[in-house]
């Protein structure tokens, strides 16, 4: 892989309800809130989870959408989620994912091998939907 200076800052999501999205997150998932606390107090517009150092997903209130105004046509992304969100994890995090998904009855896909992505080839993946109907796939590499 190379070094490249672009990176993945955000993802932001539609939700319904972002105090349960990061609680689904947190504990399905095992990202971190991050300004979760300043949302419910209404010092935030939106609360996130972390991925990494480098990546948050913003859980952005459905309610928030009449309001989106920095480029025409905005709000109309409202409702519509993207194809999917991949998250690459190590192996035994990937497992882990999983395990806490089935515990907490989150229907996942079946793990297929060798589907491709940024770092080739992944030795394993599977696909599972948030409560608000955004489409994740979860994968590691060897």
């Amino acid at each position: 892989m190379t070094d490249n200076t672009t990176r993945l800052d955000h993802i932001v999501l539609w939700v319904r309800d972002p105090v349960a999205a990061a609680d689904f997150y947190q504990k399905a998932v095992g990202l971190e809130p991050v300004r979760l606390a300043e949302f419910t107090a209404g010092e935030a517009p939106f609360p996130s989870v972390r991925v990494n150092d480098e990546a948050i997903v913003d859980l952005m209130p459905l309610t928030m959408a009449d309001r989106m105004k920095m480029l025409p046509g905005a709000a109309d992304s409202s409702g519509h989620p993207v194809n999917h969100v991949c998250l690459a994890l190590p192996q035994d995090a990937f497992d882990a994912l999983r395990a806490r998904l089935e515990e907490r009855a989150v229907p996942v896909s079946d793990v297929s091998h060798g589907s491709f992505g940024a770092r080739g080839k992944a030795t394993r993946s599977f696909y599972f939907r948030d409560p608000d109907g955004n489409v994740f796939e979860a994968r590691h590499y060897d």
